[in-house]
């Protein structure tokens, strides 16, 4: 799923082909991708992109007043095209949900891998009628978002960190690997419970929320669309590295599984070398 900074450098990449174009067509492939109806998709054609937008995982284009939306969700693209084939494309199995063109003959693609159809597109009038984007918490790269903000926030979460760091709702745009990532910089265990932290953790936690984040978002800038994917795992220390080396103290990476999802984790960096129960694993041996 892209995060925060792949989601800021598609903003970035977007800004610069966008901005001062006029979108000629707006062609919805899946349905399913369409959140809204009023205004209809159809009432962004024919005007000038103004701006693009990030908001925390959803990115925005703004056109003469009214906003298109999109969440990219967990198996969701954008694929830039310099020339757009001739022709609107056919509705069908691939991963097609929504196409954009401009009056250059460029654009973009939405598309979404898999049979879990969560790719969502929205046209509003404000961003914040867009549910998702109206229950944001702050964005940790704001200028505003110091550590005091941090305190304020974890005060009284009584949630394991991880999925603390994981809430839209009370930090904007950091997801399952970027999480991973802040709290091994951090050397903290993902169970360990937010309101046990004292003034000394929350400093290191807040640290490397801002350096991880900003760290990725550089790595990211200036790519390509069709880049930021392979530049994200290329740039993860833990996440989506099971049984490799840690690459700060050389211990093994193990994972926690879920349901739907893993983390993973250093034992020696962040949990006094004590392994995390696999808790799938221990259900699956009752």
């Amino acid at each position: 799923m892209p995060e925060l900074p792949e989601v800021e450098a598609l903003r970035d990449f977007l800004a610069e082909r966008l901005v001062g174009h006029e979108v000629v067509r707006v062609l919805p492939v899946a349905i399913s991708v369409l959140k809204t109806y009023d205004p209809p998709v159809s009432a962004f054609e024919g005007r000038e992109v103004t701006s693009v937008h990030r908001y925390g995982k959803f990115l925005g284009i703004e056109a003469e007043g009214l906003h298109f939306v999109t969440h990219l969700a967990r198996a969701g693209w954008l694929q830039w095209r310099d020339r757009l084939p001739d022709g609107p494309p056919r509705p069908g199995k691939g991963p097609l949900a929504l196409r954009v063109a401009l009056e250059t003959g460029e654009g973009f693609d939405l598309t979404e891998a898999g049979t879990q159809k969560r790719l969502a597109v929205y046209v509003v009038r404000d961003p914040q009628e867009v549910p998702g984007v109206a229950r944001l918490g702050p964005d940790p790269l704001a200028d505003d978002f110091d550590e005091a903000r941090f305190t304020e926030l974890l005060t009284g979460e009584r949630r394991q960190i991880k999925g603390a760091l994981r809430d839209q709702s009370l930090i904007a745009g950091v997801g399952n690997a970027y999480s991973d990532e802040i709290l091994h910089a951090a050397k903290m265990s993902p169970f360990k419970l937010a309101s046990s932290l004292g003034p000394e953790e929350i400093g290191q936690l807040y640290e490397a929320l801002r350096g991880t984040l900003t760290e990725a978002v550089e790595r990211s800038r200036g790519l390509a669309a069709g880049r930021l994917k392979a530049e994200k795992k290329t740039g993860l220390r833990v996440h989506g590295r099971t049984g490799e080396p840690c690459p700060v103290c050389g211990d093994t990476i193990r994972e926690v599984s879920f349901s739907d999802s893993s983390l993973q984790y250093c034992p020696t960096c962040q949990t006094g070398g004590k392994p995390l129960a696999d808790r799938r694993m221990s259900r699956l041996l009752k």
